[in-house]
C-alpha cells in the first residue's frame, strides 16, 4: 500500500518557521527576503554551555544578585532569607524535571517553552500560555529597565541633601525623571533587537564573564576591605530628609547573629511595609530565567540532550551563589546597611566600578533577553494564527527573519509596564506570571503522564505525575501567598484566553492532549458502565438513524438530535461494494465528510460507515458493531419507503449555500474539508426516474431483522416538511402540536393500550417533549373506541389509561374518537390469518383510517403511530408497506414505531 513507505511524522507544527523564541539569534530561512537557491546557513550551532548555561545564568543572576540581596536579607533576615530561596528553588526544580522530561520526547522546534506547552496541550491551552508567557516577558523587560535606572541613579543621580550637582552625580531624581531614564534605557534595547539581535547573542559570554568577574570581587572584598561607617540619606515627606547611620563590619559572629531573624520594616523605594509575600516576589524574580535554555530550542545543535543538561547546571550553580552570598552578607553588614541601602555591594567593594559595571551589564542583558524572547513568542503565535487579526502584523519579518513588528508590540507594551516607576511595584506581577506560566508547563507534563500515551517515552526519566502535580500545587499556593488579587486576576485572564480561543476553535495538526485524556476516561468509565446493571427507570433512547444521503435528510438528522434525550446517536451510512474487488477501504475517506456535516448541522452525533454488499447487511452490520459496552444503539430509525421526489436540503440551507469562513482559512478550521468539497461529496438526491438502492422485500427485512434483533424500529415520513429544527432558530414550541395515537390502527379488533409497544410510543412522544425546542409543545393521546358496540368497557378502559399516564408523569389531554365509521369498513375474515400473514385490509379501511388521522391531526407538527411487525413472508412485504403508506398518505411529520422492549416505571 502507498502509505506503508512513507517517511516518520515530523513532529514540527506545519509552517512554523520560528527563529530564536528568547535570547536568540537573527537566522536567514527560505521565504523570509533569502535569494532562492542559496543555501541557508543551518541556525542549530549551539552547544549547551553557550545554547543553555549561559542565557539561564545570565537571566537567574539579572538584577536581584547585585541589587535586591540586601532587600530580601535585610527585611526577611537570614533564616527566612534562605526559607525563600529553597522554596524558590523546589518550585522551579519540579518545572526543571517536567522541561527536561517534555524536551526528551522528541524533536523540539523553534519556540521553546512556548512550543513545548501548545504542542503538548493544545491550540487551547497553549496559545492562552503562551499569551501569558508573553506578557510575563514583558513584565520582566519592564522590571529589569526599572531595576537598571534605579542602579544608574545610584551612581549617578544627584545627592538629595544637595541642590547643586557633584562631580559625575548630575542626574535628578523625580518620578518623570525616572520614566524619562526608563524610556532612553527601553529606545535602546529597541535598536538593539531591531538592528542586530545578533549583536548581544554574540556577546552574551563576555556578559557573563564581567558578571563573574564581579561576583569575585564581591566575595574578595569580604575579606580584603576593612569595616566601615556610612550615612544614608533617603528624601522624606515634606521635602525632609531622612538620615540613617549604618556599617559594614567584616565577619562578625554578631552581626550574623542580629541578622538571623526577620525584620520587616518600610520599602524606602515604595514607601510600602515589606511582608514575607512582598519580600519573596522580588526574590522570585531571580528563579524567572529557567527557560531561557529552552526558549533556544531553534539555535540547539540538540536540544534534548542540552536543556536537560545545561538547565539543571545552571540551575544548581545560581542556588549555589545565592546561598553564599546571603550567608556573607548577614555575616558582614548590619540591618540598617541591607534595607536602606539596596546597592550597597558598591559602597563595600575594593573597587566599585566592579559592581556598578557588573550590574550595569546583568541589568542590559536581562532587559535585553527578555524583549527579544517576548518578540519571539508573539512572533510564533501569530504564526500559529491563533489569535487572528490582531497579531496578523506581528507575522512580519525582516529580510534577515527578525520580526521587527513584534519587536515593536514589546516594545510598547514594555513601555507602559514602566510607568510603575519603581522595581518592586512591578515584581509581584511578574512573579505571579511566571508562576503561572510554570504551572503550565507541569500541567503539560502531567497531563501527557496520565494520558498513557504509547509516544510519550521521554529519555528523561527523573519525574512522576508526582513531581508534576506538586510543582502545579506549589505554584498557585505561592501566587496567592505573594498577591491574591493578581493571581485571581492572571487565572480569570488565562480562563477568558481559554474560552475564546475553544469558542473560535482553532484546529491545527500538532495533536491534542485533550482528545487523550477524554480516550483515556471514556475508555475507564466504559468499562465500569456494566449493561447486567441496566435498569428500566434509567432508560434512554440510543439511536442509530440510517442515512443514505444527507441531502434530503437534514430535517430528519436534526430532529432525531431532538429525540436522544442525552443517549447515543449515530448516523449509519452503508456504502454499496465488496472489499475483495477494492484496492483499499473507500469509507475510511469519507469520515471526515460526514463529521464536518456533523460539525455544519450542530447535532451531537457519532458516525459510522460500512461497506456491504447490499444495505440490509450493512444495517445488520451497524446493528450489531455500533457502539462500545453500554453505549450500543437500541432503536432503529429508517426513512420512509415511498415514492415521495426528495428534497435538497443543501438548497434551502444558507449555512450549505454561502461560506461563512474565508477561503484563507478553510482548511485551517474545517479539518480540510471545505463547503465546496462538503457538497460535491455527497451525491444528488434520487429523482422519479432513478433506480432504488433497495428493494421493499429488503427494506421490510431490515424491520424485521431489527425487531429479532430486540431493536426498537421507527419509520420517519414527511420529515422534509418539518420546519423550525435547525441550530439557529428561535422556535420554542409554544405553537406545536404532539399527536400521538397509541393503537394500532392496522389490527382494527386491537383494544390493547398497554402493550410493551404502545406504551414505548408514550415514552418515545414524552421525551420529545422534554427536549428545548419542543418542551412547551401541547401533547395530545387520541384513543380510538367503538361507541356504537354493545360493549361499552372503553369507558372503563379510558379511565384505566388516565391512572396510567397520572403514573407515568405524562401530561397530555386525552382526546376520544369514535372510529366505528372506519371500523365498518373492515370485514372480519372467517379465519384467522397464517403466521407471518398481515390481514388483509380493504381500500375503504386505509383510506377511511387516514382520513380519521387527516381530521384530528392536520394541524399537528408531528404524529407517532402504532408501527405493526412487518410480515414473516418475503412475498407480503409489499402489502404491508402498502398498507403503511395508505394509512399516513398526505400526514405531514410522521413517526411509526415499533417497540420491543420495557421503558416505563411506575415506581421511585
Amino acid at each position: 500500500m502507498s502509505n506503508e513507505h512513507t517517511p516518520l511524522i515530523s513532529s514540527g507544527v506545519c509552517g512554523l518557521a520560528v527563529s530564536a523564541v528568547a535570547c536568540g539569534v537573527e537566522t536567514d530561512s527560505p521565504g523570509s527576503g533569502g535569494v532562492p537557491g542559496t543555501p541557508s546557513k543551518d541556525p542549530r550551532q549551539l552547544n549547551t554551555f553557550f545554547g543553555v548555561m549561559v542565557p539561564t545564568i545570565l537571566s537567574m543572576f539579572s538584577i536581584v544578585l547585585f541589587l535586591r540581596t540586601g532587600f530580601v536579607v535585610g527585611h526577611a533576615g537570614l533564616l527566612q532569607g534562605l526559607l525563600m530561596v529553597i522554596v524558590a528553588y523546589i518550585i522551579i526544580s519540579l518545572t526543571i524535571l517536567s522541561i527536561c522530561a517534555i524536551s526528551t520526547n522528541g524533536a523540539i522546534q523553534g519556540g521553546g517553552a512556548y512550543y513545548m506547552i501548545s504542542r503538548s496541550l493544545g491550540p487551547e491551552f497553549g496559545g492562552s500560555i503562551g499569551l501569558m508567557f508573553f506578557l510575563a516577558k514583558v513584565f520582566a523587560c519592564g522590571e529589569y529597565v526599572l531595576g537598571l535606572v534605579e542602579a544608574i541613579l545610584d551612581v549617578f543621580g544627584s545627592d538629595p541633601e544637595s541642590s547643586v550637582a557633584e562631580g559625575v552625580r548630575v542626574l535628578p531624581h523625580g518620578y518623570w525623571y525616572t520614566m524619562l531614564y526608563s524610556s532612553a534605557v527601553l529606545l535602546l534595547c529597541l535598536l538593539v533587537c531591531l538592528v542586530g539581535a545578533h549583536i548581544y547573542s554574540r556577546t552574551a559570554f563576555v556578559i557573563l564573564l564581567v558578571v563573574t568577574v564581579s561576583l569575585l570581587s564581591i566575595f574578595i572584598s569580604s575579606v580584603a576591605v576593612k569595616p566601615r561607617d556610612f550615612v544614608i540619606a533617603h528624601k522624606g515627606t515634606v521635602n525632609q530628609t531622612l538620615r540613617y547611620n549604618a556599617s559594614y563590619t567584616g565577619f562578625s559572629v554578631a552581626t550574623l547573629r542580629s541578622n538571623l531573624g526577620a525584620g520587616y520594616s518600610l520599602d524606602y523605594s515604595t514607601n510600602t511595609v515589606t511582608s514575607f509575600a512582598t519580600v519573596f516576589a522580588v526574590m522570585f524574580t531571580s528563579c524567572t530565567g529557567i527557560m531561557a535554555g529552552a526558549n533556544m530550542s531553534g539555535e540547539l545543535k540538540s536540544p534534548s540532550v542540552s536543556i536537560p543538561k545545561g538547565t539543571i547546571v545552571a540551575v544548581f550553580y545560581t542556588f549555589t551563589v545565592y546561598i553564599l552570598l546571603f550567608i556573607l552578607v548577614s555575616a558582614t553588614c548590619d540591618r540598617t546597611l541591607l534595607i536602606q541601602d539596596y546597592g550597597f555591594l558598591q559602597r563595600i567593594n575594593i573597587w566599585p566600578p566592579f559592581v556598578t559595571i557588573g550590574i550595569f551589564c546583568a541589568a542590559l542583558s536581562a532587559a535585553m533577553c527578555a524583549m527579544i524572547g517576548a518578540s519571539r513568542i508573539l512572533h510564533a503565535l501569530a504564526l500559529d494564527h491563533l489569535f487572528g487579526l490582531p497579531l496578523a502584523p506581528a507575522t512580519i519579518t525582516s529580510r534577515s527573519g527578525n520580526p521587527w513588528v513584534a519587536v515593536l508590540y514589546t516594545w510598547g507594551l514594555a513601555q507602559c509596564v514602566v510607568f510603575a516607576g519603581q522595581l518592586n511595584a512591578v515584581a509581584s506581577l511578574v512573579t505571579v506570571f511566571y508562576l503561572l506560566a510554570y504551572a503550565a508547563v507541569d500541567l503539560a507534563c502531567l497531563a501527557l503522564e496520565w494520558a498513557s500515551a504509547p509516544n510519550f517515552r521521554p529519555t528523561f526519566q527523573l519525574f512522576s505525575w508526582h513531581t508534576c502535580l506538586l510543582g502545579i500545587v506549589s505554584c498557585l499556593v505561592m501566587m496567592f501567598v505573594i498577591n491574591p488579587v493578581y493571581s485571581s486576576g492572571s487565572i480569570v485572564l488565562l480562563l477568558l484566553l481559554l474560552l475564546f480561543l475553544h469558542y473560535r476553535s482553532p484546529t491545527s495538526s500538532w495533536g491534542y492532549i485533550s482528545q487523550a485524556l477524554i480516550f483515556h476516561q471514556v475508555r475507564k468509565y466504559l468499562l465500569m458502565l456494566d449493561v447486567r446493571k441496566d435498569h428500566v427507570k434509567f432508560w434512554r433512547p440510543q439511536m442509530l438513524l440510517m442515512v443514505a444521503n444527507p441531502r434530503s435528510s437534514c430535517q430528519l438528522i436534526l430532529f432525531v438530535n431532538q429525540l436522544k434525550k442525552g443517549g447515543l446517536y449515530v448516523l449509519g451510512h452503508v456504502q454499496l461494494g465488496d472489499l475483495d474487488s477494492l484496492p483499499s477501504d473507500p469509507v475510511q475517506q469519507q469520515y471526515n465528510f460526514w463529521l464536518s456535516l456533523v460539525d455544519k448541522l450542530g447535532v451531537k452525533a457519532f458516525v459510522d460507515l460500512t461497506l456491504s454488499p447490499s444495505v440490509r447487511q450493512g444495517t445488520q452490520h451497524l446493528l450489531r458493531i455500533t457502539g462500545l459496552g453500554g453505549m450500543k444503539p437500541n432503536t432503529l430509525i429508517l426513512g420512509f419507503y415511498d415514492s415521495c421526489t426528495p428534497e435538497d436540503f443543501f438548497l434551502q440551507d444558507s449555512a450549505f449555500r454561502d461560506s461563512a469562513v474565508e477561503k484563507g482559512s478553510e482548511d485551517e478550521y474545517n479539518f480540510g474539508v471545505d463547503l465546496p468539497s462538503l457538497q460535491a461529496h455527497f451525491p444528488p438526491v434520487r429523482h422519479v426516474e432513478s433506480p432504488r438502492w433497495l428493494s421493499p422485500e429488503e427494506y421490510a427485512g431490515i424491520i424485521s431483522d431489527a425487531i429479532k434483533m430486540n431493536k426498537n424500529v421507527c419509520l420517519a415520513r414527511y420529515f422534509f416538511q418539518l420546519e423550525g429544527e435547525e441550530k439557529d432558530s428561535k422556535v420554542d414550541g409554544s405553537e406545536r402540536t404532539i399527536d400521538v395515537w397509541p393503537l394500532n390502527l392496522l389490527q382494527p379488533g386491537s383494544r390493547d393500550y398497554e402493550d410493551v409497544c404502545s406504551l414505548f410510543l408514550l415514552q418515545m412522544a414524552c421525551v420529545l417533549n422534554m427536549s428545548y425546542k419542543w418542551r412547551h409543545a401541547k401533547m395530545r393521546i387520541f384513543l380510538n373506541v367503538e361507541t356504537e358496540s354493545s360493549d361499552q368497557g372503553w369507558v372503563v378502559n379510558e379511565e384505566t389509561f388516565r391512572e396510567l399516564l397520572r403514573k407515568l408523569r405524562i401530561r397530555a389531554s386525552i382526546k376520544i374518537v369514535p372510529w366505528d365509521s372506519v371500523v365498518q369498513h373492515h370485514v372480519a375474515p372467517d379465519e384467522e390469518p397464517p403466521a407471518g400473514q398481515p390481514q388483509a385490509l380493504s381500500e375503504e379501511f386505509l383510506s377511511a383510517a387516514n382520513c380519521m388521522l387527516t381530521e384530528h391531526s392536520a394541524q399537528a407538527a408531528v404524529r407517532f403511530l402504532y408501527l405493526p411487525r412487518p410480515a414473516a413472508r418475503r412475498s407480503q412485504a409489499q402489502r404491508y408497506l402498502a398498507q403503511l403508506e395508505a394509512v399516513t398518505n398526505g400526514l405531514g411529520p410522521t413517526l411509526l414505531i415499533h417497540g420491543v422492549t420495557p421503558v416505563t416505571y411506575t415506581d421511585l
